[in-house]
């Protein structure tokens, strides 16, 4: 008869095992409620870094006002004042004015009312789209994020992409800022208007009949939508009035230092040269990004260059400038911003020169 062992206190039972290991310490963390976590530390406010810089901005200037007022009292300094403040105040009144109305239509005009508004046919729909831009008095800025609201709610690309090149160039502001900064030259209106519209539709033909779904990223949706309309209203304003008055004040004094202090041999050099005169104000166009509200007393102050020059200058900022490839790098992919950018670059120029052989 076999004999058999008695098994091991709490071997069948719920006792534990006497002198059997205690659980890993780590399996007991495991089991154990995570600890909070330590709350970061309050970073400064954006607001409070501003207002310590503008502090320090003004101690500055009150320490050195004795050598900053010799600078200002030379002749080449006040030149350059004077042209800064000349372009600043006729431009204000047109940037503040296009702002409001552009942040007003944004907000309260639903995007549905341009997707019930254009034909089912996209060949159609490309210049309806283009004479659509100029309901919109707004600059570039406000441009990109409607045009992307319209391919998101199924808008053909090609006729988002003709309003999006025809609102910043044909709007009611724009062209009377055009009238107001060349009084004598009022033919420079119509040449704006014909020549931006015709590269718009060019555009929007041409992605038409070449472009590719996968070169286009559909656009996410507007960190102004959720809000209440006086809250995305204002925001909208806010960051128009930052961005395109930024860009005013650095276009402004751009135009001032090239007026008093390049060498007036280089600009009769580079205005007599037709060809060369439209790359270098083209290009200008690209690097200054000034809004569209306000470069047509930029390009009037260059009293140097022929009329297609200031005019190829006033179709090409609108249409591709350096924040505008960034905005359209956001909104639809790098992808598209590299095709699209330099595209819209040549056809600009190849659209203002043909305009201005016509008109002017």
């Amino acid at each position: 008869m076999a004999i058999t062992k008695p098994a091991p206190t709490g071997a069948d039972s719920h006792e534990p095992v006497r002198g059997a290991p205690e659980p890993a310490a780590g399996a007991a963390k495991s089991q154990a409620p995570p600890a909070a976590r330590p709350e970061p530390q309050s970073q400064p406010q954006p607001q409070s870094r501003s207002s310590l810089i503008l502090i320090l901005l003004l101690l500055v200037l009150v320490l050195m006002q004795g050598p900053i007022r010799g600078a200002l009292s030379a002749p080449v300094m006040q030149s350059w004042m004077t042209v800064f403040v000349a372009v600043l105040v006729q431009a204000l009144p047109f940037l503040v004015l296009g702002v409001l109305l552009s942040a007003a239509i944004a907000v309260f005009v639903p995007p549905t009312f341009f997707a019930r508004a254009l034909p089912s046919r996209p060949a159609l729909a490309v210049p309806v789209a283009g004479m659509a831009g100029a309901v919109l008095p707004g600059c570039e800025c406000a441009s990109v994020p409607v045009a992307g609201a319209l391919v998101r709610r199924g808008v053909t690309p090609a006729a988002a992409i003709a309003f999006l090149l025809s609102a910043p160039a044909i709007n009611p502001i724009v062209l009377t800022a055009t009238a107001v900064a060349f009084p004598r030259n009022p033919e420079m209106v119509l040449a704006r208007f014909v020549g931006s519209l015709l590269v718009a539709c060019s555009m929007g033909w041409l992605w038409q009949r070449l472009g590719r779904t996968d070169w286009l990223r559909m656009p996410h949706r507007s960190h102004y939508e959720g809000q209440s309309k006086g809250a995305a209203f204002w925001g909208s304003v806010r960051h128009d009035v930052m961005h395109a008055g930024g860009f005013l004040v650095v276009g402004a004094m751009a135009a001032a230092t090239l007026k008093a202090v390049a060498p007036a041999s280089w600009l009769r050099t580079a205005a007599d040269n037709p060809v060369v005169a439209i790359l270098a104000l083209s290009l200008l166009a690209v690097l200054l990004s000034i809004c569209s509200e306000a470069d047509a007393f930029v390009a009037a102050s260059l009293t140097q260059f022929s009329l297609t020059a200031k005019l190829a200058f006033l179709i090409v900022g609108p249409m591709i400038d350096l924040k505008l490839f960034a905005m359209q790098a956001g909104t639809f992919g790098r992808g598209f911003a590299l095709r699209f950018g330099p595209a819209t670059f040549a056809v600009a120029i190849v659209g203002a020169v043909l305009t201005g052989a016509v008109l002017l």
